[in-house]
C-alpha cells in the first residue's frame, strides 16, 4: 500500500474523480441506468467478469461501450439493487490510472413465491483513462470473491 506525504490539487482532484466515478457506477445500476452506466466507459473499453473468483476463467468478456447493455440489463430481474462501495486504491500516471475498489452488492428477488437475497462480495480491477478532462473506465474486471443467497422476511 502506497502512503502519500504530499498530494498536489490536481492529483486530489483525480482521485476524487475516479472515485466518484466508481459511485457513479454503482448508482446507475441501483437506479437501472443502463445508458448513465455505458457513459462512464470509453468508447473501446474492455469489461471482464470473473464469476468464479479471481484467477478463475473469465465467464464474459466485452471489448466497446455497447456490448455493456446487456450486462447491465441483467440487472432488470432484480427487484431492487443496493451497491455499497467499501475501500479503493488508485495510482495515478498522468492521465491514465489504475485501482482496485471493493464492494458489497445486495440483490432482492422473488423466486418460487419466496423473497430472497443475493449478497455478492465484489472486486473491481480498473484501468481508467482521462479524455477532456474527464475519467472514465477504460477496463473494468470484476471479480466475485463470494456470494451467498438466503430468504428474507417482507
Amino acid at each position: 500500500m502506497v502512503m502519500h506525504g504530499f498530494i498536489t490539487p490536481a492529483e486530489a482532484a483525480d482521485r476524487l474523480a475516479i472515485r466518484e466515478l466508481f459511485d457513479a457506477y454503482a448508482s446507475c445500476a441501483d437506479r437501472r441506468d443502463a445508458e448513465g452506466q455505458k457513459a462512464l466507459f470509453t468508447e473501446d473499453c474492455r469489461f471482464v467478469v470473473f464469476m468464479n473468483g479471481q484467477g478463475s476463467e473469465p465467464s464474459d468478456a466485452l471489448n466497446g461501450r455497447e456490448a455493456l447493455s446487456p450486462v447491465f440489463a441483467n440487472l432488470n430481474q432484480y427487484e431492487a439493487t443496493t451497491h455499497f462501495n467499501g475501500q479503493c486504491t488508485i495510482e495515478l500516471d498522468g492521465d491514465q490510472a489504475t485501482g482496485e475498489s471493493y464492494t458489497m452488492a445486495h440483490h432482492l428477488f422473488t423466486a418460487d413465491d419466496e423473497r430472497r437475497i443475493m449478497i455478492a462480495s465484489l472486486r473491481y480491477l480498473d484501468t481508467f483513462t482521462k479524455i477532456a478532462g474527464a475519467w472514465y473506465f477504460a477496463e473494468r474486471n470484476l471479480i466475485v470473491d463470494l456470494t451467498e443467497t438466503r430468504a428474507t422476511t417482507a
